[in-house]
């Protein structure tokens, strides 16, 4: 295979990729990367002991390929899947020279992450893209982004079927135009964490069904679920009672109806994280006390649509016992219920950590005094600036 690139360009490149990791390293001076600097070390040394190999003058040219392969590696952003594009890495990478390509194909983990994006255009030349870019993971673990603006679900799912068992983490962006959801958590054997995202409005009812339906069973490994812009309907929720959720340790959702926490508790034993949004209002029936020994974090925020948020949080701590609850966080939710969360954490006798009431949140100064006597070392926040629902 022949390229275009200019072999005394490699070194203008290679020191363009350095220099990012360097200025990434020097804005987060709490987070060096020591093992970065080893290799800087030790290429330093390798360019001093020994020549240029035949037929290469460049100083690129003496870099192991171990040498190279960690660089690589710093080439790819932590943060976020990406869409394949031939100026980014790793796809950069495969036009340097022959000697990068076979370097970067030969890496599974350059190919473990990707946006996949539905939208219109020519989908079997995007399809043979995503395919020939999954097939470099060697069957490693997968982090998949689908952003799905049409309905071409019979495509996607025959694309995916060879690499279910190795989606370990899935996020799926639904439309406005979407009118069907046919993926089924329990499909993918591997799954370890769900994340299913609107850009803001509420699927159609047919797309909910869907949902439900999809998570009604997850996989085995499944640890985090996060359904972020969609009301789901607290009954039905509660419903489910599904052995598959006791695996769940973080739960993200936005709930309508009354809500009673231990109903929601009692589904989720594992749980250690709870972010929810709702219109809370009194429960009109409880069944029993529930004491939940692994919740640590809590975060709860009121509906910024709703025309009043004055009702607070009346019956939603009651009943309940959470002795290892650290972080509370709240929002939006109209007056605090200073009395009921102060008999919780009372006869909960937690560590609690950390509390942070943000805005929408009435509370009196008399109030934020006893939780700083009851545990001093408290870290106590007021911020009305964080007044937004959490997703």
């Amino acid at each position: 295979m022949q390229y275009n690139t200019d072999p005394s360009a490699i070194p203008d490149i290679i020191s363009c990729l350095v220099l990012g990791v360097v200025m990434h390293e020097a804005s987060n001076p709490n987070h060096i990367n020591y093992r970065y600097w080893q290799l800087v070390q030790e290429r330093a040394k390798i360019v001093q002991s020994i020549g240029p190999p035949r037929g290469s003058s460049s100083p690129i040219g003496r870099l192991p390929t171990e040498i190279l392969a960690e660089i690589f590696l710093y080439c790819i952003p932590e943060d976020a899947n990406w869409t394949p594009a031939p100026d980014l890495a790793p796809m950069q990478l495969t036009a340097v020279c022959r000697r990068w390509r076979e370097i970067a194909v030969n890496m599974p983990n350059l190919w473990r992450r990707l946006r996949l994006e539905m939208g219109h255009g020519d989908w079997q030349q995007r399809a043979f893209c995503y395919d020939s870019y999954l097939k470099r993971s060697r069957g490693r673990q997968l982090s998949l982004t689908l952003e799905c603006d049409n309905n071409k679900w019979t495509e996607l799912r025959s694309l995916l079927q060879p690499y279910v068992d190795q989606i370990s983490l899935l996020h799926v962006g639904l439309s406005s135009g979407t009118s069907s959801f046919p993926l089924v958590a329990a499909d993918f054997g591997a799954l370890e964490e769900l994340v299913i995202y609107t850009g803001g409005i509420d699927p159609v009812p047919a797309v909910m069904h869907s949902i439900m339906h999809s998570i009604t069973h997850l996989p085995p490994n499944m640890r985090n679920l996060r359904l972020l812009g969609m009301w789901l309907d607290f009954r039905r929720l509660t419903s489910l009672n599904s052995p598959s959720w006791a695996g769940l340790t973080n739960l993200e959702i936005k709930v309508a109806g009354i809500v009673s926490l231990p109903c929601l508790l009692r589904l989720c034993p594992n749980l250690s994280s709870l972010t929810m949004i709702g219109s809370f209002m009194p429960a009109t029936e409880t069944l029993g006390k529930l004491a939940h020994t692994k919740l640590q974090s809590l975060r709860f925020s009121g509906d910024l649509l709703m025309k009043t948020i004055s009702s607070g949080l009346l019956g939603l701590f009651d009943y309940l016992t959470l002795p290892n609850l650290c972080i509370v966080e709240v929002r939006n939710i109209g007056r605090w219920a200073h009395g009921e969360f102060k008999a919780l954490i009372t006869r909960s006798q937690c560590p609690l950590e950390s509390l942070i009431f943000g805005g929408g949140v009435t509370t009196t100064p008399q109030q934020l005094a006893e939780y700083v006597t009851l545990f001093p070392s408290l870290k106590l926040v007021i911020d009305p600036t964080r007044s937004s629902v959490f997703q």
